[in-house]
């Protein structure tokens, strides 16, 4: 177990003094299943005035860091002391990543992980390191965009050149080019699923499940501006973000419409192409929120995985002849993936299974479904599988 050690009145870990370290523990014992660990970050750091920003992402870092080695803790000690064994352990883990065995790796996820997909070494060493930050340039801007932002670096290869991995410390929500419109943050994982979808211009598409608009805004990026994408979802003030988002980016061909997921679609128009991005139990962005790795329960799954499947069964309906259909889920659990796909499969046996384009590896063979792994990629996990309308 790791020791707390004390100098000068004051625990140091980088930046991190005792006054942070209790503000961390605050906002850990904040955190719970109705209060995401994000959640009450921001609800702590806005009240805390006259805190500098390296305060705020020191403070930001060590409640990820305590969620992230959780498994490693003594919780009979103090929050402040856990805390600060957290960030050890993770400074620990940046130094020899390979110092730690695959057994104590284990500690990493809850023990019901293991029943639920494929738990291998090399993916939990990969959620133990720090997630990296992507952002998605509007099209055929990326080598500017890293030029103004410095700090970048080009994911590289077809399509890629507009997804930059951002290695810089500046608020990127701050900078002009954002305001602008110039770049949005987006995993790499998520760009992924809008290359795979590939609109065309003056198609019509539906982003059934579309939140704030992350994908919505891609297709419609991928689509130049022409044709139409309709963009729905269950929660109105999702949408009234993507339509901030769209005015931010100055994109304009897309409509949005509320939709609960029920058999009566938003609309009567028949689409070339639905993405349905469901919701899921976001196994896949453990790395980059590992609070959500100590809330999600077996019973959260089973329940997303029949969601998911009347979703799939819903859209159907409004598919065009030939049209694609492309299912999207940040999760690797087999429930609501393979398990979901091949029910589909089995009671709409008239949709042909669409072999993919891993736009991340073009020269592998095309599959369905379509696998990424946070461990191959250095984004979320992701799962994608396709059909096409007969």
């Amino acid at each position: 177990m790791v020791s707390l050690a004390k100098g000068a009145g004051a625990w140091h870990y980088g930046q991190v003094t005792e006054k942070l370290l209790l503000m961390a523990a605050k906002i850990v014992a904040a955190c719970g299943p109705a209060k995401p660990a994000d959640a009450a970050l921001r609800t702590e750091l806005r009240s805390q005035h006259g805190l500098s920003r390296d305060d705020g992402r020191e403070i930001s870092g060590a409640v990820f860091a305590y969620h992230r080695w959780l498994g490693w803790l003594d919780r009979s000690k103090k929050l402040p002391v856990q805390v600060h064994q957290a960030l050890q352990l993770d400074a620990a883990f940046r130094e020899r990543p390979e110092s730690f065995p695959e057994s104590e790796l284990r500690q990493a996820v809850p023990d019901w992980v293991a029943g639920q997909m494929e738990v291998t070494t090399a993916w939990l060493r990969e959620l133990q390191g720090e997630p990296v930050l992507w952002l998605r340039a509007r099209p055929g801007t990326g080598l500017d965009l890293a030029t103004d932002l410095c700090d970048c670096r080009a994911a590289g290869g077809k399509h890629l050149g507009d997804a930059l991995q951002y290695l810089g410390t500046q608020d990127l929500f701050r900078t002009a080019g954002f305001h602008a419109g110039k770049f949005e943050l987006q995993d790499l994982s998520s760009q992924a699923v809008g290359w795979v979808c590939a609109p065309k211009p003056g198609e019509t598409w539906w982003d059934a499940c579309a939140g704030e608009g992350g994908k919505t805004l891609h297709l419609c990026d991928l689509m130049a501006n022409k044709g139409r994408v309709w963009a729905s979802d269950k929660a109105g003030w999702r949408l009234d973000q993507l339509k901030r988002r769209a005015a931010r980016a100055g994109v304009f061909n897309y409509r949005t419409e509320l939709w609960n997921g029920g058999a009566k679609p938003p609309t009567k128009t028949k689409f070339d192409g639905i993405l349905v991005d469901a919701p899921c139990s976001g196994i896949g962005t453990w790395q980059r929120n590992p609070h959500a790795r100590w809330t999600t329960q077996p019973a959260d799954i089973a329940e997303l995985a029949a969601l998911q499947k009347k979703l799939l069964a819903h859209v159907i309906p409004s598919l065009k002849p030939g049209a694609r259909l492309i299912y999207s889920v940040c999760t690797l659990t087999r429930a609501e993936t393979t398990e979901v796909t091949e029910a589909i499969s089995a009671e709409f046996p008239q949709l042909k299974p669409l072999p993919l384009v891993n736009p991340l590896s073009p020269t592998a063979p095309r599959a369905t479904p379509l696998w990424l792994w946070p461990q191959d990629i250095g984004a979320n996990g992701m799962f994608m599988a396709g059909w096409q309308a007969p």
